[in-house]
């Protein structure tokens, strides 16, 4: 048995998880364009997500102001496992496409929340940047069945 082609293929994956899970290393721990984990003790409002088997997120589309650090409560009404997983389209297309190739790959990273069928979990974010953050449900199937949306983060207005 050649076991070189299964342990390549672990070294790859170990590498763009942990590639993903750390974003920008500048000091601070961003996930791409998405921002970085936020404080519980600073959080400025909850958001309520309701993930359900028809493939969409209750809503789907959500403003925040730059800085702000949200709670997303997420909970799902489901009876799949569903995730809500901040990131860019291109993060999220990654991700996705390493998801659909090992279907049973359990994965936890600062960016996202994995919730089982009928529980709630939570994601406390800071959103850094202005612009829209995306987030989808990378469990195969369910991001191609148009389970995503968008967070527009806009920036502060001038005083």
């Amino acid at each position: 048995m050649n076991v070189r082609k299964p342990i390549a293929a672990i070294a790859v994956l170990l590498f763009a998880g942990s590639a993903f899970a750390a974003g920008e290393h500048d000091g601070g721990h961003e996930a791409g364009a998405a921002g970085r984990p936020g404080d519980p003790a600073r959080v400025s409002r909850a958001i309520t997500i309701d993930m359900s088997d028809a493939m969409r997120f209750t809503p789907a589309s959500i403003e925040v102001q730059k800085d702000e650090t949200i709670r997303f409560k997420v909970t799902n009404s489901g009876r799949l496992k569903h995730e809500m997983v901040l990131g860019t389209p291109g993060e999220l297309a990654e991700h996705y496409a390493m998801m659909m190739k090992m279907p049973q790959m359990e994965h936890a990273e600062d960016n996202m929340v994995a919730v089982a069928p009928g529980q709630t979990g939570e994601l406390v974010w800071q959103f850094t940047r202005a612009g829209t953050v995306d987030f989808g449900c990378l469990q195969p199937g369910h991001y191609d069945a148009g389970m995503k949306g968008q967070v527009a983060v806009a920036a502060p207005q001038p005083a």
